[in-house]
């Protein structure tokens, strides 16, 4: 079962901020679900979890408009918050020392109704960026690494354009084609849809 809840607010970062519109993934089945990055609407998060129990609060990214809602979503629900960390600089800018998260690991397996999510580190976006990989379900949750049209940006602090083309490459662009891909904004694509432009995004990066 994969459930989207569409959030509204802003992106601060590098003294400039932005309104964006962010999708939070929920994954699992009647009794249990992860959460995929929470975003500014914790409220409107629990009302789509419902009944059910929230096993991982699990953050693709520790940009503001990913995490923003994490803290009160966690004290709503009990669920621990779970984020690499190679994000700690851009998460103490949200939330400085006053709350903690466990760490998520490369190829971490997190177990949720029934479902086996695996965690693969895909920095470039932020250094401890994450895709969730649903084999069962033929999905991906890319946050910001991979959208529909191409890579996530690159242009501000703690980003690189070569690293996040290398993640692309390296992890993602192996899966099947087929492999349906969840984006942090905006519309969902396939691995298919997006390989063959990689020697574009390339060119238009260099």
């Amino acid at each position: 079962m994969i459930d989207r809840v569409i959030t509204s607010g802003t992106f601060s970062l590098d003294g400039g901020t932005w309104e964006v519109d962010n999708n939070i993934w929920l994954v699992g089945d009647a009794r249990e679900v992860v959460v995929i990055d929470a975003a500014h609407d914790a409220a409107a998060i629990a009302e789509r979890v419902g009944g059910r129990t929230v096993r991982a609060i699990l953050c693709t990214h520790a940009h503001n408009d990913h995490i923003n809602a994490a803290r009160s979503l966690a004290e709503r629900t009990g669920a621990p918050i779970r984020l690499h960390p190679a994000d700690q600089v851009l998460w103490e800018q949200q939330y400085g020392d006053e709350l903690t998260y466990r760490a998520l690991t490369d190829g971490e397996k997190v177990a949720v109704g029934g479902i086996t999510l695996e965690v693969l580190h895909t920095p470039g976006h932020a250094p401890g960026a994450v895709c969730v990989l649903a084999p069962d379900l033929g999905a991906l949750f890319s946050g910001d690494t991979l959208f529909k049209g191409g890579p996530g940006a690159t242009g501000r602090s703690y980003s690189s354009f070569d690293t996040i083309i290398d993640s692309i490459r390296g992890r993602l662009l192996s899966l099947p084609p087929e492999t349906v891909v969840h984006t942090g904004h905006g519309d969902s694509t396939t691995i298919g849809a997006e390989a063959p432009h990689l020697e574009e995004w390339i060119a238009r990066g260099s």
